[in-house]
């Protein structure tokens, strides 16, 4: 098996100085929020539980942090071993995927000065759902800093650290596993907390937990898929197509149980007549079932996805996806009381870019200069 080794290459390219640039404008808002407060840079209100900062840096964003927990499944549990040379880049990509949504967190919190008291027994409300995904997603970031680190203990040549921490390994990586579970199907039963305040399109008292674990699973495997391209486009990598290609199995089973379940949901609640209804609601259902369904033709023939840039089609259709059905499900579908709006600020809308930028930009750098990527380089 190919030894991970680092990339190498120029810190400073034109590309990392955007991100950066990118970057220092989202801590300029930052500072501006924890300055003078979330009416300062938001457009958030009394109508609004949440804004795009909730939505896509919490909700979105650790939906396309699971690559780490789908090859962790594929590898350790289904034992598919060819995907070994994935687990290093996906691990990474998870925990700035997942450090990011942590971050989206306490941003958007009123008093975030009182975020410890989510750590603190004697405050816990146990009966919480938000309770369960605040300690989950909090306790798998330092699971995913362990399931991390070797890259780390091997660049600065602690190799006896490294194989003590192998011999515990497997414990972090079933923590790795239950966690993501738990906390992403528990972002389905926030939007059943919800109630009628979900359109009856999205709101689905029974499946709500399975449909987020769904989509957090299709998100997961997709980022793979597109994380792989550009990483052999951006670092000049050999072609892991044939390897990415082999996802194409359980990435169709996945759809397929996403589209039964959800049309079968709406259809015996009675609820499909709503997505023939003219409106924005329609508009943004078929879309997002356009992108669920779109990726199969690619998946389902054996000639198509063997062709590098129809896979990346279906993968970005597929990000695409589970991004706006989660946009969906927990913005657009949302029922605010009469006399309620919300639009993000720019403020709100350049935070959010700069902070993934943030996340790439740090992801190249610690991959050219950390053992992370195992592909040998092309010639």
């Amino acid at each position: 098996m190919e030894r991970a080794h680092p990339i190498g290459g120029r810190l400073v390219t034109p590309f990392t100085t955007l991100l950066a640039l990118l970057s220092l404008i989202a801590l300029w808002v930052l500072a501006q929020r924890f300055v003078h407060g979330l009416g300062a840079v938001t457009h958030l209100n009394n109508g609004y539980p949440w804004g795009i900062w909730v939505v896509f840096d919490v909700v979105v964003v650790t939906g396309l942090a699971c690559g780490g927990y789908v090859v962790a499944f594929s590898v350790y549990v289904a034992n598919r071993f060819q995907y070994h040379p994935l687990v290093r880049p996906a691990m990474l990509a998870s925990l700035l995927g997942y450090g990011l949504g942590g971050l989206g967190a306490v941003v958007d919190m009123g008093r975030y000065l009182n975020v410890y008291n989510i750590f603190l027994p004697w405050q816990m409300n146990f009966t919480s759902v938000m309770l369960e995904v605040a300690l989950c997603v909090a306790i798998y970031i330092l699971v995913l800093m362990v399931e991390a680190s070797p890259a780390f203990l091997e660049r600065f040549k602690l190799h006896r650290h490294k194989r003590k921490l192998e011999r515990v390994m497997f414990l972090f990586i079933a923590l790795g596993l239950v966690l993501p579970t738990m906390h992403q199907s528990s972002l389905g039963t926030l939007l059943v907390v919800l109630g009628n305040q979900i359109a009856p399109l999205w709101q689905s008292y029974e499946l709500m937990p399975l449909l987020a674990l769904l989509s957090a699973a299709i998100m997961g495997f997709s980022i793979l898929l597109f994380e792989g391209f550009f990483s052999q486009l951006g670092f000049r990598r050999a072609s892991e197509a044939p390897l990415l290609a082999a996802f194409a199995r359980p990435l169709t089973w996945l759809l397929v149980v996403w589209l039964v379940v959800r049309f079968a949901e709406l259809t015996l609640h009675g609820k499909l007549g709503d997505a023939f209804t003219p409106g924005g609601l329609a508009v943004a259902f078929w879309l997002e079932t356009l992108l669920f369904a779109l990726p199969l033709w690619v998946l389902v023939s054996p000639q198509r996805r063997r062709q590098a840039h129809l896979l990346l089609i279906a993968a970005v259709a597929m990000l695409l996806a589970g991004t706006v059905y989660r946009v969906n499900a927990f913005l657009i579908a949302y029922l605010p009381p009469a006399g309620y709006q919300y639009f993000p600020s720019a403020t709100e809308l350049l935070l959010t870019i700069g902070l993934v930028a943030l996340k790439i930009l740090v992801f190249i750098l610690i991959v050219k200069r950390f053992p992370i990527i195992s592909a040998p380089a092309r010639t």
